[in-house]
């Protein structure tokens, strides 16, 4: 179908869709930019082509003939149609997205529940976030920052300290009220342990956690084992036993007393969260953005500046 033949010049169906919504050729030419006699000539050859009126030219106003009319509503629908496509492709060509690598348990228990903060004060700024506890899997080139748990020493780019961590017993409430003859560390071997596989020699388990209190766990632990942090801390809020809780991933739970703290024995994280800034970004400035965002949410207690 060859729409050039089948429709008549587009300049002159701009001069008539403003006339038609205006009632006013004088108006319509200002609009347009234009002499009243221009959008006169083009909508005369409008008619012309047409051959029938498309106004009807009273005393001091003009009205829609009926196939006026149907032209108009067809002429209007149209070009906003087309604006509203323009205006959504100018949008998708301006958002730009930031990708986010960071762990599953980092991204369910402390990013996720914070990100809407971001999106609010950077609703420009589209954000991709690609959970994964294996970083051998990654796509380097498919990432703008990485946060990642260690000491921070990484080839692959810039890091910046977010916070280390404490670490010590979690349960749920029920659980924990259901306790009897906890006394001390020892007594916590006389209840299920719930412990996680980790692929990071970094990531501190029950045998680490209990020998820092020389305490040495026996070779068979009761309790449930996970696959992931985030499933063991959701056994222990279902009441399966106890977890190890980083303080920073579970405090959301702590303050809503889905989870309740143990022992006020502690241990300090020898490493810590970073945010790592690859060598090569092409979206710094937005990456800038994120990272200040990281730190504000990291230390809200510190005033900026």
């Amino acid at each position: 179908m060859n729409l050039r033949r089948k429709l008549p010049p587009l300049s002159g169906l701009l001069a008539f869709e403003a006339v038609a919504r205006i009632g006013s050729f004088t108006r319509a030419a200002r609009e347009l930019g234009v002499t009243q006699a221009a959008v006169s000539r083009q909508i005369h050859l409008l008619e012309e082509g047409f051959g029938f009126p498309l106004f009807q030219r009273l005393h001091r106003s003009i009205e829609l003939t009926d196939q006026g009319r149907v032209l108009s509503a067809a002429a209007t629908s149209g070009f906003n149609l087309i604006a509203d496509a323009i205006e959504d492709l100018r949008k998708e060509e301006t958002a730009e997205e930031l990708t986010i690598s960071a762990s599953v348990a980092f991204s369910h228990f402390w990013l996720l529940p914070r990100i809407s903060s971001f999106s609010k004060e950077h609703p420009e700024t589209a954000i991709r976030i690609i959970s994964q506890d294996n970083s051998e899997n990654r796509k380097d080139s498919e990432i703008d920052l990485a946060i990642r748990y260690g000491n921070g020493t990484w080839s692959d780019g810039r890091a910046e300290l977010l916070f280390e961590d404490e670490i010590f017993p979690v349960c749920s409430q029920d659980y924990a009220e259901k306790m009897t003859g906890m006394a001390d560390l020892p007594d916590l071997l006389r209840h299920p342990l719930i412990s996680y596989d980790s692929p990071d020699p970094n990531w501190m388990g029950w045998d680490e956690w209990l020998a820092a209190f020389s305490i040495q766990a026996p070779r068979r632990k009761l309790g449930m084992r996970c696959s992931f942090y985030m499933e063991a801390i959701y056994a222990a809020v279902n009441g399966q036993g106890i977890a190890l809780g980083w303080n920073r991933l579970v405090e959301n739970l702590l303050d809503q007393k889905t989870l309740v703290r143990l022992t006020d024995q502690s241990i300090m994280t020898r490493n810590g969260y970073f945010v790592i800034v690859p060598a090569r970004s092409a979206k710094r400035a937005r990456a800038m953005q994120f990272i200040e965002w990281l730190k504000a949410e990291a230390h809200p207690h510190v005033p900026s500046g």
